[in-house]
């Protein structure tokens, strides 16, 4: 058996730079080896001195409505930022809405992307407790997209991955919600989630996700307002990892410069990550990637959960290796305390060996 089925992770995951300039019907073309039609963008702004919030658009619940990772507040409307994708990138437009999410005149932004399934969706009614839904899915990249209406009690809807989510961002689009993620087990903890617009710690108990009710089929929804109040309309985006392409899961930090390695099985492109163990100062979620910064030691993030520009920190944070990454400070948003709990997201850039034998190298 192969070592992994996808050979270029650029056919379903990509990273662009570029820098605003407020023109109209403005087309941006991915620079990948394949192309890729995203149908989730995710638009974060670098040199940001005003405080934008970022966009996060989807081809589920159509290209022009914007949620923001940094704030709880409900979708947006938008004429005038991404107003289309195209078959190897997106178009934006002038911010003539004044909502100043991704074409800002000489901003530079960074546009992660994900690939899925060109919109196509299978749909199903409310049915007792569970909710009205539809979804489009990848089973080949392990990501989907769910909408969903809430029904008030706990159910379940469908997310046509084939196997069991370990990743799953959920935002009530209606309410000022926070979004919430859904993290791996950790230790001594059940059903925890993190909240992607905050620094806060792991957060337990009933009213986060059920992890009993899923499964390769089936996701659960309990009956509170951040997954499933009812009448409102929700998101999830959903990925289980694919060998060579993508990981999620928990490391442990050690507190020092020489940290903790961390195997994916390939050269990531991109990494998020967040201390769960502590809360609030310096313990924000970060997002590297090997498109803003392209040689280790790699010290270049952002914040998801910030309005703040991105940082450049000269603390050496991480490696991006062939076969995984390593932490390399002492540092509370990354490999800070001692035996402290991370959540790390990652993407590739290579697989570590392609199907065909071929291994990769590092930086």
């Amino acid at each position: 058996m192969a070592y992994t089925t996808i050979d270029d992770p650029s056919e379903y995951f990509q990273v662009l730079t570029y820098t605003g300039n407020a023109a109209a019907n403005r087309a941006l073309t991915n620079t990948g080896n394949s192309n890729l039609q995203p149908d989730m963008i995710w638009i974060q702004p670098r040199n940001n001195s005003s405080g934008y919030y970022n966009a996060v658009q989807d081809t589920s619940r159509g290209i022009d409505k914007i949620l923001s990772t940094n704030t709880a507040a409900v979708e947006v409307d938008s004429s005038a930022q991404v107003i289309s994708v195209q078959s190897n990138g997106f178009t934006i437009d002038d911010n003539a809405d004044s909502q100043n999410y991704v074409n800002v005149n000489s901003l530079n932004y960074v546009a992660w992307q994900w690939k899925c399934n060109a919109g196509s969706t299978t749909s199903g009614a409310e049915s007792g407790n569970n909710p009205a839904y539809s979804y489009q899915a990848n089973t080949t990249a392990g990501f989907s997209i769910v909408t969903y209406t809430g029904t008030g009690a706990e159910g379940i809807y469908p997310h046509g991955l084939g196997a069991t989510p370990t990743w799953v961002w959920t935002k009530d689009r209606d309410a000022t919600e926070r979004p919430a993620v859904m993290c791996e087990k950790i230790t001594g903890v059940d059903n925890a989630q993190l909240l992607l617009d905050r620094d806060d710690a792991f957060a337990t108990g009933s009213n986060n996700f059920n992890g009993d009710n899923i499964d390769s089929t089936n996701m659960s929804v309990v009956s509170s307002g951040n997954y499933n109040t009812d009448g409102d309309k929700y998101v999830a985006y959903l990925w289980t990892p694919i060998q060579g392409f993508s990981k999620f899961g928990i490391f442990h930090s050690d507190n020092t410069a020489d940290g903790t390695f961390v195997y994916l099985g390939f050269k990531p492109k991109w990494i998020m990550a967040k201390n769960g163990t502590q809360q609030h100062a310096n313990h924000d979620w970060i997002i590297f990637d090997s498109e803003r910064e392209t040689r280790n030691e790699i010290d270049t993030f952002l914040r998801a959960n910030g309005v703040d520009a991105e940082v450049t920190s000269g603390r050496n944070e991480i490696d991006f290796l062939s076969n995984g990454f390593k932490a390399r400070a002492s540092y509370g948003d990354f490999n800070g305390g001692s035996n402290h709990e991370f959540a790390y997201y990652a993407f590739a850039e290579h697989p570590f060996v392609s199907s065909k034998g071929v291994p990769t190298t590092a930086f």
